[in-house]
């Protein structure tokens, strides 16, 4: 059964850092790409960091530069490095596997094969 638990999220002030988890077990997590995605209230899903197997990280514009997304394979962890965190970053942090689109077209869950049940991220002074 394919699990992914993300952990981490809680509330922090403008330019101080979180670092995210996610615990994954059911599949071989090397084999995939995997995703961190997000969404704040009243907005769309967007894309916040991917991982090739690899190991290569990809950002959007937005987070580049202050977000790092790394694997541990012998551990079957994904994390996320979240510094100099704003305000707009405030939102449901959630991993995800098999994504259906292309990196950077715009997703909904339905475009991801499995996620998590997300964890929350307040920015906020």
């Amino acid at each position: 059964q394919v699990q992914l638990v993300e952990s981490g999220g809680g509330l922090v002030r403008p330019g101080e850092s979180l670092t995210l988890s996610c615990a994954i077990s059911g599949f071989p997590f090397r084999r995939f790409w995997m995703y961190w995605i997000r969404q704040a209230p009243g907005k769309e899903l967007e894309w916040v960091s991917g991982i090739s197997t690899a190991g290569i990280g990809h950002y959007p514009d937005s987070v580049k530069g202050r977000f790092t997304i790394s694997r541990d394979r012998s551990e079957n962890i994904l994390y996320l490095q979240m510094n100099n965190l704003r305000s707009e970053d405030t939102a449901v942090y959630y991993c995800a596997r098999d994504a259906k689109k292309n990196w950077g077209a715009p997703v909904t869950f339905r475009d991801f094969g499995s996620w998590g049940q997300g964890t929350q991220v307040t920015v906020s002074s």
